[in-house]
Order: structure tokens, then C-alpha cells, then sequence
């Protein structure tokens, strides 16, 4: 592989990276507001999203959430997002 093609391969992987966060960056403010659909994967992102959200208003949001969740999984994150963000805010 010569020069150029070493340029195309590292401009590819670049590209690609970029474009992957953009989707998942946008996938995660669609779903924000999904903290209670049906859809793990929604959940999930919306759980992203609060992580870095840290007001009162989101405190309360996540326990009602915590105290809903089913998933064990999700639950146990919630908590941990939870904890952290109340810690920030005392």
C-alpha cells in the first residue's frame, strides 16, 4: 500500500468515527425524553442524556424512574446516575 492509500484508509476511519458520533449523538437528544418508553435501547439513551443534566428537577425525574424501572440493569444505572448527581448537587 503506498502513501496514498495509507491517507484514503486513515481519511476513511476518521470519517467513519465521525459520522458514528454524530448518529449516536443525535440518537441521544431523540431520545432523551424516553426515560419511561417501552424500549430499553430508548431508556438507555435517555439515561445517557440525564447523565450530564444535573438539576434538581432531573434528582426527582430519576427517582421516580429508579422506583419504576423493571430491568435490573437499567435500574442499577439509574441509581448510580443518580447518586452522582446528587452528590454534585448538595
Amino acid at each position: 500500500m503506498g502513501r496514498d492509500g495509507a491517507m484514503y484508509l486513515a481519511g476513511g476511519f476518521v470519517g467513519g468515527l465521525a459520522v458514528g458520533l454524530i448518529v449516536w449523538s443525535q440518537q441521544t437528544r431523540r431520545y432523551r425524553r424516553d426515560l419511561f418508553s417501552r424500549r430499553k435501547l430508548r431508556r438507555l439513551a435517555a439515561l445517557g442524556y440525564l447523565r450530564g443534566q444535573h438539576t434538581p428537577d432531573n434528582v426527582r425525574l430519576l427517582r421516580d424512574y429508579v422506583n419504576w424501572e423493571t430491568h435490573e440493569k437499567l435500574r442499577r444505572r439509574g441509581q448510580r446516575i443518580l447518586r452522582r448527581m446528587e452528590a454534585s448537587l448538595a
